[in-house]
């Protein structure tokens, strides 16, 4: 099962959403640190409703932390970022992978971008349209990965 990562999340109900949707699909979400947010906040935990409990949660205080933790585990890290060339659906997901995020506002860091085993990018047809909502680019990136699972499953 891949797993989420969000680094440096700055808007409590997109992370919310995102955290419900890792409960309903049963996916762990790692939240890197430092957060625009207390993870006590009232719109984190009213966007993911009463699902908290089914949450896999992992926070790490600092990227440096998340990559200690990436390395100590299988996979691939795969960036998503709006500056990648190739498509997320041009590439075959494996079921260990990291899909790292970035934050709403800045996405993923060049540092963190070059660390990345794959980086991948959703195609938009709009050029003027920067990006996506965060949570709707996680559930993107998660399907794809979830749905190319399933279907080697069933083969």
């Amino acid at each position: 099962m891949p797993r989420i990562v969000l680094v440096n999340p700055e808007i409590p109900p997109n992370t919310g959403n995102i955290a419900r949707t890792c409960a309903a699909t049963c996916t762990e979400l790692h939240l890197v640190a430092p957060l625009g947010f207390e993870l006590s906040d009232r719109y984190l935990k009213r966007a993911g409703l009463d699902y908290w409990p089914y949450v896999d949660l992992k926070v790490h205080d600092s990227i440096d932390d998340f990559w200690y933790s990436f390395t100590q585990s299988a996979g691939r890290a795969v960036g998503f970022s709006a500056k990648a060339s190739d498509s997320y659906i041009d590439i075959e997901y494996a079921e260990d992978d990291w899909l790292l995020f970035g934050s709403e506002t800045r996405g993923l860091a060049a540092s963190v971008l070059q660390r990345c085993d794959r980086r991948v990018k959703i195609p938009m047809v709009q050029p003027q349209v920067r990006s996506l909502n965060l949570s709707v680019s996680v559930a993107i990136g998660l399907f794809e990965a979830l749905r190319q699972e399933q279907s080697r499953s069933r083969q």
